[in-house]
């Protein structure tokens, strides 16, 4: 195994190397001898495993975030046992001696050791929400896709919609489309369907509508459309369900609303990923951490060599930028400021990144101590010493054009 000996804190403890179809546990002690058995990842099967350990006096267990085969493990063993799940990059063996008996064993002498760090794990009722929110998530960019293969199919039979209706699936464009999907080609009757300040366009939209409509193309019209159309019933029921989560928790789904830039759709997103307990992060820089939107450490003999954002929780990174562009826009808010601030330096991207990493701090602060978002006022120095540097800015714009 390895000659690296470490000193125990934990009594007894069970390292496992998961898999799809197996699990090998090693258990450890300080008076026991180690041990290693493999067990299927079946139901019962974990539940024989759970019952080894109890006999055996074990009251921690490690293991890693292998795919999504640690899940099951999880849910099964999570009652019984305090269980760390750990990134796999931070339990690496020795090279050279890899085998799943050996993996459980290092896993198991690590744990002991107090040497391991517990993954964020949030309680049932976030895991929940948080499959319901990313699996929304998924069914939205099923729907674009569709939408994508729809207008290509307009385009194929050369009509040009897309280049008059400014939202192909709006009600307009939705109603010509059904049309054309039952074989409806006059483009004067089609251009009937106009409504609001389309009716103006009657003219260009009767040249648009003038194509070569193949059987073909109706028949993968009609394809899409349903598929576009069950896709939209798919949607309505995930969000039913995430409405009735949402209920339990709706008075920080409004505190966060409060934060400039973030909509219920965003708010909802942050807490599926994080949850309302506070307590799970030690700080908002480990929370910020653990997402990925604050700087990374690279540096070596005194240089720093990046200083990138980590890899995190992309979902939630997500989400966060969305609010920060939202959060630009906004009007006489620290956040637009400091964003128009940054994005003249480094640029529009980083700046984004940037305002998603204070709103995601701004979010700690606001589920720990239940208060709204409260806009931080400048001091009557910050406003001086900001009214010099635009006159100064100003000026060199005013020199720079006399040149």
């Amino acid at each position: 195994m390895s000659c690296i000996e470490f000193p125990q804190i934990i009594e007894r403890g069970c390292g496992l190397d998961v898999h799809q179809k197996t699990v090998v546990a090693t258990i450890r002690g300080v008076d026991l001898e180690t041990q290693t058995l493999t067990f299927g990842t079946f139901t019962l099967e974990l539940e024989k495993l759970i019952c080894w350990l109890q006999d055996h006096g074990v009251t921690h267990v490690a293991m890693e975030s292998t795919g999504v085969y640690w899940k099951p493990v999880y849910h099964v063993m999570e009652p019984f046992f305090e269980i760390l799940l750990v990134n796999a990059r931070h339990i690496k063996n020795v090279p050279g001696h890899k085998t799943d008996k050996k993996d459980s064993e290092w896993i198991a002498k690590l744990l002991l050791s107090g040497l391991l760090k517990g993954s964020f794990i949030p309680d049932a009722v976030t895991r929940e929400l948080r499959c319901l929110q990313r699996h929304k998530k998924k069914l939205i960019h099923q729907r674009t896709a569709e939408k994508n293969r729809l207008q290509n199919i307009l385009e194929d039979a050369n009509i040009k919609l897309g280049s008059v209706v400014s939202d192909v699936f709006g009600k307009t464009g939705l109603a010509i489309i059904e049309q054309l999907a039952i074989g409806q080609t006059d483009p004067i009757t089609l251009s009937d369907l106009a409504k609001g300040r389309l009716v103006r366009k009657k003219e260009q939209l009767q040249q648009a509508l003038y194509g070569r409509l193949s059987s073909h193309h109706q028949f993968m019209l009609e394809l899409i459309l349903d598929t576009i159309k069950m896709i939209n019933e798919m949607i309505e029921r995930v969000q039913h369900q995430i409405d009735a989560y949402l209920m339990r928790i709706c008075n920080e789904v409004t505190l966060l609303q409060t934060i400039p830039g973030v909509s219920k759709q965003a708010a909802t997103g942050i807490l599926a990923e994080i949850g309302t307990d506070m307590s799970m992060f030690t700080s908002h820089k480990h929370l910020a951490s653990w997402t990925g939107v604050c700087p990374g450490n690279n540096e070596s003999a005194g240089k720093k060599k990046s200083a990138k954002v980590t890899r995190g929780n992309k979902y939630l990174k997500t989400i966060l930028i969305e609010a920060a562009w939202s959060a630009s826009h906004a009007k006489n808010t620290l956040l637009s400021r400091k964003y128009h601030t940054l994005a003249a330096r480094r640029g529009r991207k980083k700046a984004a990144m940037a305002i998603g990493h204070k709103i995601l701090t701004a979010a700690y602060f606001i589920l720990r101590d239940k208060v709204a978002y409260a806009e931080p006022l400048m001091s009557p120095r910050a406003i001086q010493k900001k009214k010099i540097i635009q006159i100064e800015r100003l000026q060199k714009r005013i020199d720079k054009l006399k040149a």
